[in-house]
């Protein structure tokens, strides 16, 4: 389900991570591999929220782009356990689309958003302050795991 709003209403963090990186295909690699790191160091699992990450990241180096900008990725686990992940770029102007497009047999990528659709318990778009609008965010909530 994606929702999208002007601003994100996360409640209280209870644990934060927030870094600047490189609009690169390389500080897309890095956001996965610190994701990994910090959900392992906060006791949480890792295999769905790296692959989060990894397509937010991806998008945003490819679609989110602008010279001598870099990107946020933010984690941050609420009171209730929620864990919100949030990838911010520089082109509000570039926002995905509200329900993903499935792409035809053949192509090679487009499917990104589709992946973040099946694997969060919700997603959505938070655009930047007004006026200008200079970023964006695309976020992605994984709700806690069960308990056994």
């Amino acid at each position: 389900m994606n929702q999208e709003t002007t601003r994100a209403q996360t409640p209280t963090p209870v644990q934060q991570f927030t870094i600047l990186l490189s609009a690169t295909r390389r500080g897309a690699r890095l956001a996965r591999l610190l994701t990994r790191e910090q959900l392992h160091s906060w006791g949480r699992p890792t295999e769905t929220a790296e692959q989060i990450v990894a397509e937010l990241a991806n998008n945003a180096v490819l679609h989110g782009h602008v010279p001598g900008r870099s990107f946020r990725l933010g984690l941050t686990i609420t009171v209730a356990k929620t864990l919100r992940i949030e990838v911010t770029d520089a082109r509000a102007d570039r926002s995905p689309p509200l329900h993903p497009r499935r792409p035809s047999p053949e192509a090679e990528s487009g499917r990104g958003l589709l992946l973040i659709e099946a694997l969060a318990d919700r997603w959505g778009t938070d655009l930047g302050p007004l006026p200008l609008r200079p970023c964006k965010t695309i976020w992605a909530e994984l709700d806690a795991p069960r308990e056994p």
